[in-house]
């Protein structure tokens, strides 16, 4: 027996479907609105570390996953310059365990096709260009609204709609993400033969530039700069500005230039952080993923913590026979320490390279103290 039986899901993205997929596996009724017309997801990669791949897993999604991702061990540092030596080869931390790859790498609206595709093979119902705008408490549940008309009665609302999360609003809680000062640029381009794992380059004119592989013949590259205000820039504008910074980066990165130049997409977000704190849910409603925190993805955690918020929620309520005080108290006590150990981390990796003159410091130094933290995730 569940703890529920109707249950509705505020957001398509990873923590959302991921919910949906589980309690929906369960037996119980799961409706998914989100606010977009259609599935979507930025046009480039994501990172996907061994506790991610762990969870999906636990979904029943990994094979689909591995078979559209890139997977690999260890990383490789590289210095800037023309011939982008490469400065050290190591390995990255399993955190998923031994059955696992240690990191991956896949095209980000693949991923969400997978979950779609899963949720409702599960039963779960998604209804896109469906905004939820009104929660009330009832005695034994909470009525949402969608476009100002109701919707219905839930045993449990779940608000998976990410940073600017209506959801979060809509329950009375004011924490809300923050700049760190840090923004990235990404395109999703073509893999050189060369590029087997994820490389960073630490110096130079931006504090990193990277790529890691998605797929046989794609990858998926970034810079991360000091943020600045980009709104307003045409295409032809953004990409000339990643090529532009990226020049001081040799090796694959003149294969990346090139396919900059001929048209690759090009898009610019900031580097947020937050953590809710505990409670995150206020009666019936609860909060989860992007929506209760965020960090900048120093770590390549964003994801995984996503993911696993919604796993320990819904084991917790296909084993719980109520959704009580008890009930929270378990899942606050399982999610709230570890997704803010995560955010600390990865924020004070981000603020020790605003700190410090990476041309100064041994880029290694700086490798050693994400690797470290990149442990208790």
């Amino acid at each position: 027996m569940t703890a529920v039986t109707k249950v509705a899901i505020a957001g398509a993205g990873v923590a959302g479907l991921a919910a949906a997929i589980q309690l929906a596996k369960a037996g119980v009724e799961v409706h998914v609105y989100d606010s977009k017309p259609e599935l979507s997801a930025l046009g480039s990669g994501i990172t996907l570390q061994g506790n991610a791949l762990r969870a999906f897993d636990t979904l029943g999604v990994w094979d689909d996953v591995r078979a559209e991702g890139y997977f690999f061990e260890g990383l490789t540092l590289r210095a800037p310059g023309p011939d982008a030596p490469v400065v050290a080869e190591l390995p990255d931390v399993k955190t998923g365990g031994p059955d696992f790859p240690a990191t991956g790498g896949m095209y980000r609206p693949d991923l969400a096709r997978i979950l779609l595709r899963h949720a409702e093979a599960a039963g779960a119902t998604v209804s896109f260009g469906s905004s939820i705008t009104g929660v009330s408490q009832t005695p034994d549940g909470v009525s949402v609204e969608i476009g100002g008309r109701p919707a219905g009665t839930f045993d449990l609302l779940i608000g998976a709609d990410g940073l600017n999360s209506q959801v979060r609003r809509l329950i009375g809680i004011d924490t809300a993400p923050q700049p760190t000062g840090m923004g990235i640029w990404r395109a999703f381009v073509s893999r050189p033969s060369s590029v087997e794992r994820s490389e960073l380059y630490y110096g130079g004119p931006v504090y990193i530039a990277g790529y890691t592989p998605t797929g046989e013949d794609t990858m998926y590259a970034f810079l991360v700069e000091a943020a600045q205000e980009r709104q307003g820039l045409t295409d032809e504008q953004a990409t000339a500005i990643m090529i532009e910074e990226s020049a001081a980066y040799g090796g694959p990165w003149n294969d990346i230039r090139a396919d900059l130049a001929q048209g690759a997409q090009v898009n610019y977000t900031w580097f947020t952080q937050h953590i809710v704190p505990a409670p995150w849910n206020r009666g019936r409603a609860v909060i989860i993923g992007d929506a209760a925190h965020s960090c900048p993805p120093t770590i390549a955690q964003g994801a995984a913590q996503a993911l696993e918020d919604a796993v320990v929620l819904t084991e917790l309520l296909v084993a719980a026979d109520a959704v009580d005080d008890a009930f929270w108290e378990a899942f606050h006590a399982r999610r709230v320490p570890r997704a803010q150990a995560v955010v600390e981390a990865s924020v004070q990796l981000g603020q020790w390279q605003i700190d410090h003159d990476p041309d100064a410091d041994a880029p290694g130094l700086m490798f050693g103290i994400a690797h470290r933290m990149a442990e208790p995730a």
